[in-house]
C-alpha cells in the first residue's frame, strides 16, 4: 500500500509521554495501526522536532540512545519525506494564502505535494481541509482509530 496519512510531530511526541496517559494511548494506536498498514507516513521536519521535543520537552525525557533507534525504527519501517525546494516554496504560499504559520504551513505543503489527503496533529483545526488537504485531531472527543484509511 501506498501512504495516505501524515502524522504531526505531536502524534510521535505523545506515544513516548507518559504525561497524558489518554493521549499517548491514542498515539501508539495510531501509530501501530498506520505501520502494520504501511499507510502512514512522515517527514524529515517531523522527525527532527521529535528528537527535540523527546529530549528536552516530555516529563521523563528520553537519553539520545533511545532517540536513535526510535529515528532507526522510523526511517527503517515508514515512508519518509525529504525536505525539498517546491515544499518550501509550497509553504511559504501556504502561509500567504492560508494564514499558516511556517512550520505548519511544510507540513501542509509536503502533504499537498505528495498527493496525502489526511494530516494527524492537534495543531490545526479538527475536520478543516484546504486544497486536498484534511487536518483531523485525533484527541477530539469520538475520534476513533477505525476512522483511518
Amino acid at each position: 500500500m501506498s501512504a495516505k496519512v501524515l502524522v504531526d510531530t505531536n502524534i510521535l511526541v505523545y506515544a513516548y509521554d507518559s504525561a497524558n496517559p489518554r493521549k499517548q494511548q491514542v498515539s501508539i494506536e495510531i501509530l501501530d495501526r498506520l505501520a502494520f498498514s504501511r499507510t502512514g507516513a512522515l517527514t524529515v521536519q517531523v522527525l527532527a522536532e521529535f528528537v527535540v521535543a523527546v529530549t528536552r520537552k516530555i516529563a521523563e525525557p528520553l537519553d539520545f540512545d533511545a532517540v536513535q533507534k526510535s529515528v532507526e525504527h522510523y526511517l527503517r519501517s515508514w515512508i519518509v519525506f525529504d525536505l525539498t525546494g517546491m515544499i518550501v516554496l509550497e509553504a511559504v504560499r501556504g502561509v500567504r494564502e492560508h494564514k499558516f504559520s511556517y512550520w505548519d504551513a511544510q507540513i501542509w505543503a509536503a502533504a499537498r505535494l505528495n498527493q496525502l489527503s489526511l494530516v494527524l496533529s492537534e495543531d490545526f483545526s479538527s475536520g478543516t481541509t484546504i486544497e486536498g488537504v484534511t487536518f483531523v485531531n485525533p484527541f477530539v472527543p469520538g475520534w476513533q482509530v477505525s476512522e483511518l484509511p
